[in-house]
């Protein structure tokens, strides 16, 4: 994603891997949790003529009375991609090799300069590629363009801290400190994540804590007070409000599956206000948005 301003410094160019051990409730990258190829069906766009039923080589896709229907013994081929004429077949994701990833970005070093932006490694988890994001993140500092690693910190500790010690900037995202709540609304516990994060404190990485605000699971003042407290402990003095949004709700049918918030809405402006209010009176750096 080009011209990012939310994914750390100045004007960005983010590069979201696939793949994810969480499962979180407000994903609003659903189609970066599957490791592989993500099969997207757009309804709307579908004209039910049939030819994504004849591509398929695995019977995976049928039409019945006027209605398309996937079951789940695709292979993620493609093929279905290839012979629809609308565009309502679409794969998410794609193989890239690093060198093709950095002249990618290569291509954006300008606004780079002029903005104090770079490159951000995000996902799905780039540290379930460990390989693939130290390479790029190291590409990138060897071509003087300025890193960052947006990560959830699920990963073991070894490889959170040699991934990250090729990022200027480690955007750690922090949801709950309630272990039994965090393994509730993310798939997994919190122990690892909060392990990872004092160890890169302790390593001397730039850590900026994000908080993603989620209305009615995270956004008491206890919350938002447990985890001001921690990052007072670890010597951490900016945190980052990011507020629920419903921009990637519509992705969970194109991926037929669940969205699990239902219609929670985000929070009102005055709510993120207060909160970032009383951050900023505890002395710590408050953005919203990133």
């Amino acid at each position: 994603m080009r011209f990012s301003l939310h994914d750390g410094p100045g004007i960005r160019t983010t590069v979201f891997l696939k793949g994810c051990p969480l499962a979180c409730w407000w994903c609003h990258n659903p189609e970066g949790q599957e490791f592989g190829l993500s099969p997207m069906y757009f309804e709307s766009r579908c004209r039910r003529c049939g030819d994504c039923v004849a591509a398929c080589p695995h019977g995976a896709i049928t039409l019945e009375d006027g209605v398309i229907r996937a079951s789940g013994q695709c292979q993620r081929c493609g093929m279905c991609v290839s012979a629809c004429g609308t565009g309502a077949r679409q794969m998410a994701g794609r193989r890239i090799s690093v060198a093709e990833a950095l002249q990618e970005i290569e291509r954006d070093v300008l606004f780079f300069e002029e903005s104090g932006g770079g490159v951000t490694i995000s996902g799905g988890e780039p540290l379930s590629q460990p390989a693939f994001a130290e390479a790029l993140l190291a590409a990138c500092r060897a071509h003087r363009i300025h890193t960052a690693l947006d990560t959830s910190g699920f990963a073991p500790r070894d490889v959170a801290l040699w991934v990250s010690a090729h990022a200027d900037l480690v955007l750690y995202d922090l949801k709950l400190l309630d272990s039994a709540a965090h393994e509730k609304y993310t798939g997994v516990p919190n122990g690892p994540i909060l392990a990872n994060l004092e160890a890169l404190v302790e390593a001397g990485r730039n850590v900026v804590v994000r908080v993603p605000l989620i209305p009615g699971l995270n956004d008491t003042p206890e919350g938002l007070g447990g985890l001001a407290s921690l990052a007072s402990r670890l010597g951490l003095r900016r945190i980052d409000l990011l507020p629920y949004h419903r921009i990637g709700s519509h992705k969970y049918s194109h991926l037929a599956m669940e969205s699990r918030l239902g219609e929670v809405q985000p929070p009102p402006p005055g709510e993120l206000s207060r909160f970032a209010g009383e951050l900023g009176s505890r002395g710590f750096q408050v953005r919203i948005g990133g």
